[in-house]
């Protein structure tokens, strides 16, 4: 068992013995990036516009900051380990605020792709830290309470970004969305700078593991590109399957070499634990089927029901603005009961949610919808703040920046997979019902065969209509087109809902962390 070198400040005191400034500092940075998440979303049809972008192009506007993000997260969070997770956590807050500033500036689609790369390289220094340094800063009393405000303040964020980012699209510009980070950027490094205590792993000091992180970031690389480009070339295509392969031989590569290297990029001996390995599982089963439905939700509002992005994000707001409730009581219960519970309450009411939300149709009202999005709402408080205490509250002090960005790639991982899985889903499920939901509406012969080729787009929640057809045969069309969505939406849904209950059966492994308050890895 390895003690902490690091031990955990003292809850009360002033300067840099002071946890709460750290609190401060690591919220504002979570915020930036959490706002950063929602309003680009927002500003997606103004961008291509303005830069021309083709549809292919403006994915990869979110892909390409996703995929940086989600390869180097564990990176990240070893470097803070290494070399200070202050020192760390400043250079990726400036590197998100310069990145951000270059975004603003680009003039064409390829020059902020990249600028979304290089901004995801940024966030994947911050974001493990942030939990790290709370690790270091807190006692094991308050420490559940501290990463409930921590998820709350990003939960706010989230919630805020679609309307924020709607308002300054409309009334200031796009490239405003990303300016928006320069003076939370100052701040937060300006407070870090100022009041947070520097951590690090003493005990581990020998060579960097370059090799592992080759292997890792390659690994997980091969593996989301495959599943993002699965959209297009579909699962069983060889282009898929040959980055899966590719995947699987890096990876196991990984974990050979790492079980033999003196210096290990993530030490296997910390899945050992294994609270610690079921809360990885359900960091990624969570934000599986909360990204996946999510981002279709959102096509349910905006082209099934014509919402704009401002009044859909106030739609969401039930699911959104309840985070900042939730996480702090998903804390709260933690400390209290340890994070078995709060998972398995959380899963159950997720899964209760994805069944009830198959009731959806097309004309649904919003009084059908926002029960299902405040309890949806309510039980990721619960899932996100007791999965991180059975990740990060089961490492050692010393091992927290590794801990927290094993947490933050789980999260991404989980979030992409559902996008792509459940994208897929919807599009099997819309070309297996388009037909017969085309001859029920009455769309018959050379019509129904053009519609049938819009498969991908009527997965969209979009109706495939030209501008010279006949209302009658409009109506038709797209009455069979937004059914069709519906019953591929519904799949995901059932898809969705089986995952939340497998993963209210893996939270029953999980244990409190015991070991929290002394840095030693309790194996149970």
């Amino acid at each position: 068992m390895n003690s902490a070198v690091d031990a955990p400040a003292p809850a009360r005191g002033s300067g840099r013995d002071n946890p709460w400034l750290t609190l401060a500092a690591v919220a504002l940075g979570v915020m930036m990036v959490g706002l950063d998440g929602t309003v680009v979303g927002v500003a997606n049809p103004t961008i291509a516009a303005d830069l021309d972008a083709s549809l292919a192009g403006l994915q990869w506007v979110t892909n390409g900051y996703l995929l940086a993000l989600a390869v180097l997260l564990i990176v990240g969070g070893k470097l803070g380990d290494r070399f200070g997770r202050k020192k760390i956590f400043i250079v990726g807050i400036v590197g998100f605020a310069l990145t951000s500033l270059l975004c603003a500036l680009a003039p064409s689609i390829g020059v902020l792709v990249a600028a979304r790369v290089l901004q995801g390289v940024a966030g994947a220094l911050l974001m493990p830290n942030t939990l790290a340094l709370l690790r270091a800063a807190f006692p094991p009393a308050e420490l559940n309470r501290a990463v409930g405000i921590w998820g709350g303040s990003s939960a706010l964020a989230v919630a805020s970004g679609p309307i924020v980012g709607g308002l300054l699209v409309e009334h200031v510009s796009w490239e405003s969305i990303f300016l928006l980070n320069l003076p939370l950027g100052l701040l937060a490094a300006f407070v870090t700078w100022r009041w947070v205590r520097e951590s690090k792993d003493e005990t581990h000091v020998g060579s960097f593991d370059l090799p592992g992180v080759a292997l890792l970031s390659g690994g997980l690389f091969l593996l989301i590109w495959g599943v993002i480009k699965a959209q297009d070339h579909g699962w069983g295509s060889a282009y898929v399957i040959g980055f899966g392969v590719a995947a699987v031989i890096a990876l196991v590569a990984f974990v050979l070499w790492e079980a033999r290297t003196a210096d290990p990029l993530l030490p296997l001996d910390l899945f050992k634990n294994r609270s610690l390995s079921a809360g990885v599982v359900l960091v990624v089963t969570g934000f599986f089927a909360l990204f996946g439905i999510l981002f279709f939700i959102g096509l349910y509002l905006q082209n099934v029901h014509g919402y704009s992005p401002v009044q859909t994000g106030v739609r969401l707001l039930p699911l959104t603005a309840t985070f900042v409730v939730s996480a702090p009581l998903g804390g709260l219960l933690t400390e209290k009961l340890g994070p078995r519970v709060p998972l398995c309450i959380g899963m159950l009411i997720l899964a209760g949610c994805f069944f009830g939300l198959t009731g959806l149709e097309v004309d649904t009202g919003y009084g059908g919808q926002w029960p299902f999005y405040l309890l949806i709402g309510i039980a990721m408080g619960l899932v996100i703040v007791a999965s991180t205490e059975a990740i990060v509250g089961n490492a050692p002090v010393e091992r927290g920046g590794l801990a927290g960005g094993l947490q933050s790639t789980a999260n991404q991982l989980g979030g992409v997979l559902g996008t792509a899985v459940l994208g897929s889903v919807i599009v099997s499920g819309v070309g297996s019902a388009l037909a017969g939901n085309l001859a029920d509406a009455g769309v018959t012969g050379a019509a129904a065969r053009a519609v049938e080729g819009q498969t991908e787009l009527i997965a969209q929640g979009v109706a495939p209509v030209g501008p010279d057809t006949p209302a009658a045969l409009a109506q038709a069309i797209t009455d069979a087109s937004f059914q069709s969505f519906m019953d591929g939406l519904h799949t995901a849904m059932y898809v969705s809902a089986g995952l939340a209950l497998l993963s209210a059966i893996i939270a029953l492994l999980v244990s409190r962390g015991h070991g929290a308050g002394d840095g030693t890895v309790v194996h149970v």
